[in-house]
């Protein structure tokens, strides 16, 4: 590369004022498809500016190599795994289908918006009946009736509405389009995304001179007039809608298309023009068990505790907010060449297009893009870094030989391909598929659906988990339950899913040795009890003399009775010494010389309140004190919101 090449990408490369140099020299490179990475043939790009790493590299990191998906934290991943994207590809994968690309689970989803949008549809029968479908329920309802009426079609023509969606499944084009350059080194290519285009550019077959079209002189924006807005013909030239909602969340900003100019250095300087911004947040999901408020009352019946009212208050709440602000910038929206999206679950899609009087946004607008890569939580710097992931060309090295994709290096030096790992059998994906979903049913404890996930899949009880090297600590079910203190998981797999307790892990450690709490250990007492002695060698399994259900239970409630009896013991001594003594108080200034205490009782904070409170309890006792200060201050909050 040359010395005038590296200086134009000293700065990022805004699509829509590209060098001449650059823009002169882009040809498409249309042959390139098969070498795109989706879902369903690695290599998986990891974001605009990190490595690649193939499906086989995905396992036992910060990935999901069913979805081909890479992370930047633990908690995306996780979030990714509770999602509607995730659990489809599981369902195809144990139909024998291939998993499909997030672009194209978008569009199976974008389907479904009239029906979960609030139209004359079974679904919206079945919620006011207090039976609610989710979205990936209604999607897979959606495609066994459209199965099953393909195979009832003997003359083979298929409905108008089967014919497009099966288009749509099956012609799934790359999130990137691909374009070579002569300012670029030997097999590097620039890529843009495919979602900036509207509909009517992507029908162009010129794609080069589409992007030579879209090329807008930079503006020199003033200074915000008194009442904080910009001047009228900022807010005419061509700008974007960026939405994002979701677990009470909510983000919207507009923002120009038209570069800044800046002061000094023009070609170096250009930020982004905000039109308008907008965030919101609501408490409406509940808090550890997940999912909203409305759904849990419709799946549950309604409850009447104090953290569920306010939160049903502000589901509204923040339904009303979100509309108040689409019609604020009904102008805006109006003129926008695209409206990205990010909204999803039937609740929130329902609260963007209704239907409700004066909808702004309507579900079939062709300008509506989803956003072509993960998200993160709604806030106006997640909108921000998904404007300029939109709108920032990317360089790739792409190796035909390997059909790799890397980032441009830095210098002419050249880079060495690493050596690309086995890739995995259909056995090996299989069982790693079966060892996630065993470990997260473990994990929350959730007995009877671990052991009909093991009778559907037709799996052992004391199946290995996968790869063994990572779990030589518990390399099976009754392991992990014992490792994890869990006791009902425990008794329901010995005595229900049979498992053997007499297999050792690599530590020469069986299921017992692992517990650490005595109800667990005693779980294993009672399955002895139930099982027989003739069941298996419970010597062998390390497992003490059998104890009854009741015996253990009676254990339970004598050790409670007894740390109850003792923190009354212990509240009562400290009254006493409080009336005889009064609060003690040290001195801050001479704590960290021994501290002194003072005569005078000075104020207590609330933390300290609240540790004098729960000092000398029990983690549980702690657990259920929180639990009533909380509940105190959510009645109070309530009352307050009602104006009693």
């Amino acid at each position: 590369m040359s010395k005038h090449n590296e200086e134009l990408f000293r700065r990022p490369l805004y699509a829509y004022d590209l060098p001449p140099e650059v823009l002169e020299s882009l040809t498409l490179k249309s042959d390139l498809d098969a070498h795109v990475p989706t879902a369903e043939s690695p290599p998986v790009s990891l974001s605009a500016d990190d490595g690649t790493t193939t499906a086989s590299e995905l396992v036992g990191t910060q990935s999901c190599s069913l979805c081909g998906l890479a992370f930047a934290t633990l908690q995306d991943q996780r979030s990714h795994i509770k999602s509607d994207f995730h659990h489809y590809n599981l369902k195809q994968k144990l139909k024998g289908n291939k998993p499909v690309s997030e672009n194209d689970f978008e569009r199976l989803v974008g389907d479904l918006d009239e029906s979960l949008s609030g139209s004359d549809d079974e679904s919206d029968e079945d919620e006011e009946d207090g039976k609610p479908e989710s979205t990936l329920t209604s999607l897979l309802k959606r495609q066994a009736k459209l199965s099953g009426s393909k195979r009832r079609d003997v003359d083979g023509d298929d409905s108008e509405e089967e014919s497009k969606a099966g288009k749509r499944v099956g012609s799934g084009k790359p999130p990137l389009i691909w374009f070579a350059s002569s300012v670029l080194p030997e097999n590097h290519y620039f890529g843009l995304y495919r979602a900036i285009l509207t509909g009517e550019d992507q029908r162009n077959a010129d794609i080069v001179e589409v992007l030579r079209k879209k090329q807008i002189e930079p503006i020199a924006v003033p200074k915000p007039l008194k009442d904080g807005s910009l001047p009228d013909f900022v807010y005419k030239g061509p700008h974007i809608f960026l939405c994002m909602i979701g677990g009470g969340h909510f983000a919207a900003m507009i923002v120009s298309l038209a570069p800044r100019q800046g002061k000094g250095t023009v070609a170096m300087n250009r930020e982004a023009t905000v039109l308008a911004h907008k965030t919101f947040h609501r408490y409406t999901t509940r808090r550890k068990q997940g999912g909203s408020q409305s759904a849990n009352d419709n799946a549950n019946g309604k409850a009447h505790s104090a953290g569920s009212s306010i939160r049903r208050y502000n589901e509204q709440a923040l339904v009303q907010d979100v509309r108040d602000l689409l019609e604020d910038w009904k102008t805006l929206l109006d003129t926008s060449e695209l409206l990205f999206i990010r909204a999803t679950g039937a609740t929130n899609r329902r609260t963007l297009f209704g239907p409700y009087d004066g909808q702004v946004l309507q579900h079939n607008d062709t300008r509506i893009r989803g956003f072509p890569f993960s998200t993160r939580r709604a806030t106006q710097k997640e909108l921000m870094r998904s404007f300029i992931e939109l709108t920032r060309l990317k360089v790739r090295e792409i190796i035909p030989e390997q059909e790799t994709i890397r980032p441009a290096p830095t210098s002419t030096k050249p880079s060495t391909p690493k050596p690309a790992k086995a890739k995995l059998s259909e056995e090996e994906e299989t069982a790693l598929l079966h060892t996630s979903q065993i470990q997260a049913l473990i994990r929350r404890s959730k007995l009877p659906a671990l052991l009909s996930y093991l009778q559907k899949n037709d799996l052992s009880p004391d199946f290995e988990l996968q790869p063994p090297e990572q779990n030589y600590h518990a390399p099976r079910p009754l392991h992990l339950a014992a490792s994890q203190n869990s006791a009902p998981v425990v008794l329901g797999l010995l005595t229900r899913g049979a498992a053997n307790p007499t297999l050792q892990n690599r530590e020469g450690r069986t299921p017992f040795e692992l517990a650490g709490e005595r109800p667990t250990r005693d779980a294993f007492r009672v399955a002895r009890a139930e099982l027989g002695e003739q069941k298996w060698s419970w010597a062998d399994a390390r497992v003490p003399a059998p104890l009854s259900k009741e015996e253990a239970n009676k254990r339970d409630e004598q050790e409670k009775a007894e740390a109850n009896k003792k923190e009354a013991e212990r509240r009562k001594a400290e009254e006493e010494r409080l009336a005889r003594e009064g609060p003690r108080v040290v001195d801050e200034r001479s704590r960290s010389k021994g501290g002194s205490v003072l005569g005078t009782a000075a104020p207590r904070t609330a933390q300290e309140v609240r540790e004098e409170e729960s000092r000398g309890l029990t983690p549980q006792m702690r657990m259920r004190l929180e639990r009533e200060r909380r509940a105190r201050a959510a009645e109070e909050r309530l009352k307050k919101m009602q104006g009693k």
